[in-house]
């Protein structure tokens, strides 16, 4: 089961994310903003019809006719007010007052819970529009200002109704933006991330097999000279390991004519010993021979693979073993089945079964399924391999013989030749010393 990951792993996709989210922060701080303006707004128009009564009356105080109905009233003393607090109101209208002029001694703003009578637009509006909720109609503002010590002006205005939202407005533009925004951005991410897609396939494959398809040369210029410069870089280590193969076959063929050369020669030797050794020799120098071309054209092999059961592959492997009298067991196993290239496994599990003979006295085979990967075991009981060597076992010419109590050996080459296969297959070669003695080799395959 794949881990859900919030952040993508693909450039295009990282570039998109991106993007929409400095768009919302831009948004964001755009909403800021405008709510702040907007209850500014709002403030002063709240606030500057109740400040405008009272400087109009404190500039006018004595010069009103007396038919006049007064917008505002002069008291003695502190007036009661009920309501709620407005202390924004407050300072706001402090700020107003003092840009008119005005020596303001106390100020006090309350709204009546009572909703103010409606006016004939405001109802003609409200059947209208269809809304006559309670919320909505305006209330009742009342100032009172201390112009003088102990002298008090107050005044009412109207609140004002619940100011319209602007939250699904916003919402819409943020919508329309980022259609705007985010599809052409998405028809060029598709666009750049074909080509990208397409050569990383293409790298995939030359990494695993050693030769892939040209890429196709399309998306944006820089894009195109990449993928040109991968085709140019593609042809020219195709033909430097084909002529590596074709050099390397020649060399094969030259050295084994000698070799022939020497076999027919050895059967003239009237010394039997001395001709058996001769022959072994001779064998020895072609087993070295063939493990040396074999890790050389690693990575591009031509065999193909096919869906093979490892468990039954293994134990025709040990049957092999066993005809030829080799201390070798093959553990009971499930089938486990997976794409390989058969020879090229039966090589490598070969070579580990004959180090586990060699160095470790016996082998023990056992296939294992592990959760996405098969694990084919070779087990022996030998002394096994210092820690701190493990890894340089695994490179060629490497050779352990008083650790591991061998007598002879090749030219080690066998675990390099194992290991190469692994990496060709996807999978690993993995060393691991027993805890009862001895030594694991494991080829751990892909499912």
């Amino acid at each position: 089961m794949k881990r859900f990951r919030l952040w993508p792993q693909s450039l295009v996709g990282q570039i998109i994310l991106l993007v929409a989210i400095a768009l919302f922060v831009a948004q964001a701080i755009n909403f800021g903003l405008l709510l702040r303006e907007r209850n500014s707004l709002t403030l002063t128009a709240q606030t500057a019809p109740a400040v405008y009564r009272i400087v109009d009356a404190l500039d006018n105080r004595g010069d009103r006719p007396m038919g006049d109905r007064p917008r505002a009233r002069f008291l003695d003393r502190a007036p009661q007010l009920t309501g709620d607090a407005r202390p924004e109101v407050e300072r706001r209208a402090l700020a107003m007052f003092a840009d008119a002029g005005l020596r303001i001694y106390s100020i006090r703003v309350v709204e009546a819970k009572e909703p103010a009578p409606l006016r004939r637009w405001e109802r003609l509006r409200m059947r209208t529009g269809g809304d006559f909720a309670e919320d909505n109609r305006p209330r009742r503002l009342v100032m009172a200002v201390q112009y003088e010590p102990g002298k008090w002006v107050v005044t009412q205005s109207r609140s004002g109704g619940r100011p319209p939202r602007f939250g699904g407005w916003l919402i819409g533009q943020t919508l329309i933006l980022y259609v705007i925004v985010l599809a052409p951005l998405l028809w060029v991410g598709r666009r750049l991330a074909r080509p990208l897609g397409q050569l990383t396939r293409s790298a995939q494959q030359f990494a695993h097999t050693g030769s892939a398809d040209p890429v196709e040369e399309r998306g944006p210029g820089d894009v195109r000279d990449l993928t040109m410069a991968f085709n140019a870089m593609r042809s020219r280590i195709v033909a430097m390991l084909d002529e590596k193969d074709r050099m390397l076959g020649a060399i094969g063929h030259d050295l084994r004519t000698p070799l022939a050369s020497l076999r027919v020669r050895t059967e003239s030797v009237e010394d039997e010993s001395e001709r058996a050794r001769m022959s072994q020799t001779i064998d020895e120098m072609n087993r070295m021979l063939e493990d040396i071309l074999s890790l050389a054209r690693a990575g591009r092999s031509t065999e193909a693979a096919q869906k093979v059961d490892l468990s039954a592959l293994a134990d025709a492997v040990v049957e092999d073993f066993i005809e030829l009298g080799s201390p070798a067991t093959m553990a009971d196993s499930d089938r486990a089945v997976a794409s390989v290239r058969p020879q090229q496994i039966r090589r490598a599990l070969r070579n580990l079964i004959e180090n586990a003979i060699v160095y470790g006295e016996r082998a023990h085979v056992s296939v294992v399924r592990e959760e996405g990967a098969i694990r084919l075991a070779v087990a022996d009981d030998g002394p096994g391999i210092a820690e701190d060597r493990m890894e340089e076992m695994m490179e060629p010419f490497t050779r352990l013989e008083g650790s591991r109590n061998r007598e002879t050996g090749g030219a080690g080459l066998g675990l390099a030749l194992v290991r190469a296969i692994m990496a060709e297959h996807g999978g690993a070669l993995k060393l691991v010393n027993r805890g009862g003695g001895g030594l694991e080799a494991s080829l751990v395959l892909p499912v």
